[in-house]
C-alpha cells in the first residue's frame, strides 16, 4: 500500500454530498476511540477520525467487521480508510468499509504527519516573541518575576501545547495562540476600566491556562495526562503560580489575587472553575477568556468549512452552525 496523492482530506470529504454515498479513500489520524453501550445494551465504538483540516465521527457497531480493528487500535494511530459518504443528525458521518494501519515506512513518507496534525495558523515563533513582550510589560517587579519564572520553566511545553482537546484552539500551538490573543484584547480593553490593576490582570491573562501544559499530552492526538485527570489544569495552574509567587517574594495580597484569577477563570463552577470571580481582575480575565475561546471556535470553524457551503456544521461550543459568507460590500 502507498499513500497516494489522490487521497482526500477531511475538508475534501465534507465538500462532497453526504447523501450521495460516494466512495472515498483517506489517510487519517485516530483521535479518539470511546466504548459505549446503545439503548438495546449492544456495545459500539464512537471513533473520531481527522487530519489537519478537520475531523468527523464514525460509529462502529459490535457486529461490524471493523469493530475489533478499532477496539484494539490505540489513539494516535494513523490509518488508511475507505468508505462511502453519509451523514447523521446533520453531521458528516461516513460509513467506513475498510481500514488498515500505515506501516512505519509509510508514516515516515514526506508530508504524511504534517498533513495529519493541525497547527495554529499563526507563526509560533512570532507568537512566542509577542508573549515575551507582554511579560516584559508587567511593571510590578515581583509580579514580573513570578510570570517570567514560570515561562522560563515551561517554555518548550507551552509553545507546543493545545488549549483543549476539542472545544477551542484544540491544536498544536493553540495554547500559545489563545494566550497571545487574550493579551492583545486585554491591552486594548484595560484603559476602559481604571478599576482594574493592569499588571495583575495581564499576569492573570498570561498564566490563566498554564496548567494545561501538564494537563494534556500526546504528539499526534491530544489526551489528558494522569495529572490532568486527577487534578485538572485549574489546580495545576494554581500550584505553579503559588510556588513561583512565593519564590519571587510576591506580597501575600497580590499572590492571593493572582491565585484567585487562576481558580476562577473558567467562569462558572459547572465549567470547571474552583471559585467564582470575585475581584475586578478575575472578572475581566474570565470574560476575555470566554470571548477568545468563542471567537477561536468561530475562526477554526470558518477555516475548516467545506468550500461552497453557506453554513458550517454545528459548532459544539456555540451550539449552532455558522454563516460562512461575509456581508456584501
Amino acid at each position: 500500500m502507498s499513500v497516494a496523492p489522490s487521497l482526500l482530506t477531511v475538508r475534501d470529504l465534507k465538500a462532497l454530498e453526504p447523501a450521495s454515498g460516494r466512495p472515498f479513500a483517506a489517510v487519517l489520524l485516530v483521535r479518539k476511540v470511546t466504548a459505549k453501550t446503545a439503548k438495546n445494551d449492544s456495545p459500539y465504538l464512537a471513533v473520531e477520525l481527522g487530519d489537519k483540516t478537520g475531523s468527523f465521527p464514525f460509529t462502529c457497531f459490535s457486529d461490524a467487521p471493523l469493530f475489533g480493528f478499532f477496539k484494539d487500535l490505540p489513539e494516535s494511530a494513523v490509518v488508511r480508510v475507505e468508505g462511502r459518504t453519509d451523514s447523521y443528525q446533520g453531521r458528516f458521518s461516513p460509513r467506513i468499509t475498510t481500514a488498515e494501519p500505515l506501516s512505519p515506512e509509510e508514516l515516515a513518507a514526506p508530508g504524511v504527519v504534517e498533513n495529519l496534525v493541525e497547527v495554529s495558523p499563526e507563526d509560533p515563533a512570532k507568537l512566542w516573541e509577542e508573549l515575551l513582550a507582554c511579560v516584559q510589560a508587567i511593571r510590578h517587579p515581583e509580579l514580573y518575576k513570578t510570570v517570567q519564572a514560570i515561562f522560563d520553566e515551561l517554555d518548550v511545553g507551552f509553545k507546543a501545547a493545545p488549549a483543549a482537546i476539542a472545544m477551542h484552539h484544540a491544536y498544536r500551538h493553540g495554547l500559545l495562540e489563545h494566550t497571545v490573543h487574550m493579551a492583545r484584547a486585554a491591552r486594548v480593553l484595560l484603559p476602559l476600566y481604571p478599576e482594574i490593576d493592569a499588571d495583575l490582570a495581564l499576569a492573570g491573562v498570561l498564566l490563566h491556562d498554564i496548567g494545561k501544559v501538564m494537563e494534556y499530552e500526546g504528539t499526534l492526538a491530544t489526551r489528558r495526562s494522569r495529572k490532568g485527570i486527577l487534578q485538572g489544569h485549574v489546580v495545576l495552574g494554581y500550584q505553579l503560580v503559588r510556588k513561583a509567587g512565593l519564590k519571587a517574594k510576591l506580597d501575600a495580597d497580590r499572590l492571593e489575587r493572582l491565585e484567585h484569577i487562576i481558580l476562577s477563570h473558567q467562569g462558572e463552577l459547572e465549567w470547571g472553575a474552583a471559585a467564582l470571580a470575585a475581584t475586578p481582575e478575575a472578572v475581566f480575565v474570565s470574560l476575555v477568556d470566554n470571548l477568545d475561546a468563542k471567537m477561536g471556535m468561530v475562526q477554526r470553524a470558518l477555516r475548516q468549512a467545506a468550500a461552497g457551503e453557506e453554513f458550517t456544521e454545528r459548532v459544539l461550543g456555540l451550539n449552532a452552525p455558522l454563516l460562512t459568507t461575509k456581508p456584501a460590500p
